[in-house]
């Protein structure tokens, strides 16, 4: 289960994070679109070390040597920006997806088609498939195709597939039933005001298989 963090900030969301954490809480995608770079230098720096392992950069890529954060994420529009992110690092400009692994990065990335899933370079551990079911946290934000039945047309197996996108509780086994590797949870666990118990409610039914 990959938690992925709620766009905008929230009050008191570090020492959320922090209690998610203690309560087990594996992977935190921090997906911030609009923040600056000194928002994002920030919101990292309170994030207690021991945790940092279990981030997820999507954006200020670089700020990954900062904070010695080992695992970045690419979207589907900036799978084409390695370059820049070395760039500041770096004295050459020609790396490949697979030179992060070398370097000691997980990387991950988004795909929002079977067909797009299928073509995406083997070096990625996983990619996120979207969305599986209508959003919860963008309204009117659905899949063009039935991605529960596209699942069938997976060539793809050195990457693992990610089920995101309106997951809750009631939807969660027909995710993992249908063969998808594992699910990413937003809306389920920040839109509502207890967080902390979303989370617990999710632990239960994944520990129930």
């Amino acid at each position: 289960m990959i938690i992925i963090s709620n766009p905008i900030g929230l009050p008191n969301e570090v020492e959320t994070i922090h209690t998610l954490f203690e309560e087990g809480m594996e992977l935190l995608h921090v997906r911030k679109p609009a923040f600056s770079e000194r928002e994002m230098q920030i919101f990292l720096s309170t994030i207690a070390p021991e945790h940092r392992s279990k981030l997820v950069l999507h954006s200020h890529l670089h700020l990954a040597f900062e904070f010695d954060i080992k695992r970045i994420h690419f979207t589907e529009k900036n799978r084409n920006v390695i370059s820049k992110f070395y760039s500041r690092y770096k004295k050459s400009f020609e790396y490949s997806f697979s030179d992060f692994k070398t370097d000691g990065f997980t990387v991950s990335t988004s795909t929002h088609s079977i067909e797009e899933f299928n073509t995406i370079d083997s070096s990625f551990e996983y990619a996120f498939l979207s969305p599986v079911f209508p959003s919860i946290s963008k309204e009117d934000y659905s899949a063009k195709s039935n991605l529960l039945e596209e699942i069938k047309k997976r060539t793809n197996f050195d990457t693992k597939l990610i089920a995101l996108g309106g997951i809750q509780f009631d939807t969660i086994a027909k995710v993992v039933n249908q063969g998808f590797d594992d699910y990413a949870l937003l809306g389920a666990i920040w839109n509502n005001t207890n967080v902390l118990e979303n989370f617990k409610t999710c632990q239960q039914i994944v520990h129930s298989y």
